[in-house]
């Protein structure tokens, strides 16, 4: 009987590891921030507490679903990783069948759960933002071209589009800023992370960025991505979406994110390549959160 509960306990880790937990709650957290912007700025109706927590646990689902059929089809490439070789179906830990069928679950829930709570908008574009992740970036853009992760990542910018959706039933200009946001961070966010993992995807075959064109020319990408971000970040501020508390906030943020890219530019050291991929996770949660803390400080005034 131990041993029948440390297996089933071992195995519920397992499939949460499928669904990539950290990235999935750095996507629900960008979903909600949209979703609270809208409410913010030009939703007609009142803040829902039943909304929300459908939407968000309707969008974490799908998103959920979208990667684990990423590690499904990546299942070889991972195992050729030291990254990502501990994953659950490299190493064994879980069948194919039984990483299938947890998609299929997740997905038919997530979108049961949009379309039934939320609205049909949210439902039919989230789920084509992480069918385009888990298929289109995955399958036919990421073993194709090393503007993979600039392509693809079009899905990974989506979520605040996704909460905007939920909260209005259509979808503004406003919202397509904050997918902007996203869509420039991207790149050099991933592309941090390629260059210290460069033998990784070497043995893969993947033609990822530092591979075809190597470091040199990844790190320029890297910092002129990181130099388009400072107009991108303050573009809410210039169409009245926000005030200058995140003014102060994305300026600050981007300015040292430029910083950090132009260190790893002038000399490429592992450490300084690892600290912007970190820093750039914190970039993105520091900056939408700006977004949020913003509204709260100007109401806070007006009263």
């Amino acid at each position: 009987m131990a041993s029948v509960i440390n297996l089933s306990s071992r195995g519920f880790f397992q499939f949460l590891n499928l669904t990539k937990p950290r990235v999935n709650m750095l996507i629900v957290f960008c979903a909600m921030i949209g979703m609270f912007m809208a409410w913010n700025t030009e939703a007609s109706q009142p803040f829902s507490l039943q909304l929300f927590f459908w939407a968000t646990l309707g969008i974490a689902m799908l998103s959920a679903a979208a990667a684990v059929v990423n590690c499904l089809i990546e299942k070889q490439i991972d195992a050729k990783m030291a990254r990502t070789a501990w994953r659950p179906l490299p190493s064994g830990n879980l069948s194919t069948n039984q990483t299938l069928i947890f998609a299929i679950l997740l997905g038919a829930i997530g979108f049961t759960i949009l379309i039934t709570f939320v609205n049909s908008i949210t439902a039919y574009l989230t789920l084509a933002t992480f069918a385009g992740y888990a298929f289109l970036y995955t399958v036919v853009l990421k073993p194709l071209t090393p503007q993979n992760i600039v392509i693809g990542g079009a899905s990974g910018a989506m979520p605040p589009v996704l909460g905007w959706a939920a909260v209005n039933g259509s979808v503004s200009p406003e919202a397509w800023l904050l997918f902007l946001i996203i869509f420039v961070w991207t790149p050099p966010h991933f592309w941090a992370l390629a260059l210290y993992r460069v033998d990784d995807y070497k043995r893969t075959g993947l033609p990822m960025l530092p591979v075809t064109h190597g470091s040199k020319f990844t790190r320029l990408q890297i910092l002129l991505y990181a130099s388009l971000l400072l107009p991108v970040a303050i573009s809410p501020v210039l169409v009245g979406m926000s005030g200058y508390f995140y003014l102060v906030v994305s300026s600050v943020a981007t300015i040292y994110f430029i910083i950090l890219c132009w260190k790893l530019y002038i000399e490429y050291s592992e450490r300084v390549a690892r600290y912007v991929f970190r820093y750039s996770i914190y970039y993105l949660s520091l900056v939408f959160s700006g977004l949020i803390i913003d509204k709260l400080v100007m109401q806070i005034l007006v009263s």
